[in-house]
């Protein structure tokens, strides 16, 4: 479409991240985040997970004033910019189709071309929207609720994937555990909340995965047929030790995630670790990783918190290499729920 179109050597781009349930919009320019502001869907705590076409709608009614938002928040006006990008893909489809179409009619309103971003690339370029930044190649444990996998990355697009979840991602482990612990949703942070109190006491079936994957839905069933033994005999088990019980959850998915990287590091002899991913923000897991590197040798980049769950401005960040090597959108551009990332 706009890939004629001379390119200015530090771009302005607008970039909206709608894959979920939080409505993102940031302004990136000359190589620097100006703004990201995040609305985030707070309705979904009423039915214990997300309702997809709850969230879409959500997204209908913020997406223009979150857009204003970061655009003023940046000072930057509309005919500033040079490019719009978007999360094209994984995720929801409704909130998805959301962005997307915003993103399209707002870039054709001012002639400028769409850039497409792959959600989970942009969690592990978010590491290139702050100052302190890996150098390629290096080793990514990208952790979220909807994905686990570890990744040698080598430049901004180009990825080798050596490790996955065969089931459950981390951040459903966390949530899923936490349901069983009578926890609120989303789990995940009230778990690391709650483990800072307590001691990881209690032991969990490990995964016995060989390689770099992961598995998580034999954790969940230890975890329910633990508490309904327990329960039998105290009904009170889970309110009396619940410190001890959210200490012991984290702590069983950290040290499985935390042994296939370091087995990941040893083997490939890379220097450098990053973490990324709305899981990456929880405290167990990068208190854990600073003592694994640090005893290692290898570097610990991890991203700030607000870069680390979904935002726009990751998306930026990736857009920044996309744009620069020319990589805009076709006309026809439209959402995928499942698009794989480019190996």
């Amino acid at each position: 479409m706009q890939k004629d179109r001379i390119l200015v050597v530090e771009p302005c781009i607008l970039a909206i991240e709608s894959s979920c349930d939080d409505t993102s919009a940031a302004v990136w320019r000359d190589g620097k985040l100006l703004s990201n502001v995040v609305a985030s869907q707070l309705m979904h705590d009423e039915t214990g997970g997300i309702v997809p076409e709850v969230a879409s709608r959500a997204h209908q009614q913020v997406i223009i004033p979150v857009v204003k938002r970061a655009l003023e928040d940046a000072q930057i006006r509309p005919q500033n910019l040079d490019a719009v990008a978007v999360t094209r893909g994984p995720g929801l489809m409704g909130s998805l189709v959301v962005g997307v179409a915003f993103a399209k009619t707002y870039a054709a309103g001012l002639d400028i071309p769409v850039i497409e971003v792959h959600h989970m690339e942009a969690h592990v370029l978010a590491h290139f929207a702050t100052e302190n930044k890996p150098e390629f190649p290096f080793l990514c444990l990208t952790v979220s609720g909807g994905h686990t996998q570890l990744l040698i990355v080598r430049g901004p697009f180009s990825y080798e994937e050596i490790g996955r979840t065969l089931d459950d991602a981390a951040g459903e482990a966390f949530d899923k555990s936490g349901k069983l612990l009578g926890l609120p949703y989303p789990a995940g942070p009230h778990i690391d909340r709650l483990a800072k109190e307590g001691s990881p006491k209690f032991e969990f079936s490990k995964q016995n995965i060989d390689g770099y994957d992961f598995s998580y839905s034999g954790l969940k069933t230890s975890i329910l047929y633990f508490l309904q033994k327990e329960i039998r005999k105290n009904p009170d088990f889970v309110h009396e030790n619940l410190t001890d019980l959210a200490a012991s959850v984290q702590h069983a998915i950290v040290e499985s995630l935390l042994i296939k990287v370091e087995a990941a590091l040893v083997k490939t002899g890379l220097s450098q670790l990053a973490l990324a991913g709305g899981v990456s923000a929880n405290s167990g897991l990068r208190e854990s990783a600073e003592k694994l590197t640090n005893r290692l040798g290898v570097k610990l980049y991890a991203t700030p918190i607000k870069l680390a769950t979904d935002n726009a401005g990751m998306i930026a960040a990736a857009a920044s290499f996309a744009y620069a090597e020319n990589r805009f959108a076709e006309d026809d551009l439209a959402p995928s729920a499942r698009l794989a990332m480019r190996f």
